[in-house]
């Protein structure tokens, strides 16, 4: 897409942003970083508060995962007429908020570097919970991508006795006998134990959303009744 871009239009600088309904914008990753760092969602903009929130409330360290609370002037006052969803996203900035007062908490699971640099690490609905650990399934789909075996890839946790969750992985591909053979090994090579998928799912097609996004929510409730308990 980048490299698209600017063929297009040599001249522009572009600047790659992250944004939530509820504050517009959030961050912005200077031009000058988009070739080292293109993973990256960048840092706030200017009169952006943007925390990172570990499980116990507190602001997290370099490298840990939380989730993204945005604070500051352009946070909205909450949903029109839906003090339900208002009070479950909008709540008190954390301790350590320069802004305090109220800030929307966006369900998004991120990691800041050393530098500042914050990263996308998944959503906290989304998150697989197995055997006491925290998955992301951004992380799953992302190494089965790298190995260039399959086109499409989607991770998914389903109830399982003993770990709670297990980690399926659903892929679209040629799913030839090499592909099912290797893929499983790359991905050994690639990910750690915990995160190693328990069933990987071939198909020749994803189900997509009105939007034209691979459809979760229909993976997830085929996967659930496959392998109700």
């Amino acid at each position: 897409l980048v490299t698209g871009l600017r063929g297009m239009f040599p001249a522009a600088k572009l600047f790659p942003m992250y944004g939530l309904t509820e504050a517009f914008r959030s961050t912005f990753l200077d031009p000058s970083l988009v070739d080292s760092h293109p993973t990256s969602m960048g840092k706030a903009i200017p009169f952006a508060e943007i925390l990172v929130v570990n499980d116990a409330g507190n602001i997290a360290a370099d490298g840990e995962e939380g989730e993204l609370v945005h604070c500051g002037p352009l946070v909205a006052q909450g949903y029109w007429h839906d003090a339900e969803r208002t009070a479950e996203r909008f709540k008190p900035a954390p301790p350590g908020s320069a802004y305090g007062g109220t800030a929307v908490w966006s369900g998004d699971r991120v990691r800041r570097d050393a530098d500042g640099l914050l990263y996308f690490a998944g959503r906290r609905d989304a998150m697989i919970k197995s055997a006491g650990n925290r998955i992301s399934p951004q992380e799953v789909e992302e190494a089965a991508l790298a190995t260039g075996l399959v086109a499409e890839a989607v991770a998914l946790g389903v109830a399982d006795a003993r770990l709670g969750q297990a980690v399926h992985l659903v892929v679209r591909g040629a799913g030839d006998d090499e592909a099912r053979t290797q893929l499983p090994i790359r991905l050994k090579r690639e990910l750690p134990n915990f995160m190693q998928p328990q069933m990987i799912h071939w198909r020749d097609a994803m189900p997509l959303n009105p939007n034209g996004k691979i459809d979760r929510t229909v993976l997830q409730a085929e996967l659930t009744q496959e392998f109700a308990q």
